[in-house]
């Protein structure tokens, strides 16, 4: 998928609604709900968002019981749905509910879900901060 983005989609006031399922990795109409409108502060939290997920998905990737394999997976679909991560979020719903006791091929296919996932939203998120 092609993620490149022009000035015309970074312009804020204009974005499109984007819904679950929908082409970009990030529903930045969402995020700007919550940051009402600041772009600063959209950026801001894209990057501690970011800045977050490698370390989530570390928690993820080495947890040792299905405790931690939920709470790492839930921690990471509440935070891609604050920012309009759609598909980071499903994928990772998707991981939360595949105990890591369970079968093993579906946790590997979750996980590897996810890492795809967070590596699209990671490079959008790159791609749209570069521009400011």
């Amino acid at each position: 998928m092609d993620v490149a983005v022009s000035v015309l989609d970074l312009d804020f006031g204009a974005a499109r609604r984007v819904e679950p399922g929908a082409p970009w990795p990030v529903d930045l109409a969402h995020l700007r709900r919550y940051t009402l409108g600041d772009k600063q502060l959209e950026f801001e939290v894209l990057g501690l968002f970011a800045g977050e997920l490698p370390k989530t998905v570390a928690a993820l990737r080495h947890a040792a019981n299905d405790r931690e394999w939920h709470m790492a997976a839930h921690t990471l679909k509440g935070s891609a749905r604050a920012v309009g991560a759609w598909r980071l979020a499903r994928a990772a719903q998707i991981a939360e509910h595949h105990p890591l006791t369970g079968d093993p091929d579906a946790c590997a296919k979750a996980l590897a879900s996810v890492e795809a996932a967070v590596e699209e939203a990671e490079g959008y998120i790159r791609q749209i901060t570069r521009t400011m």
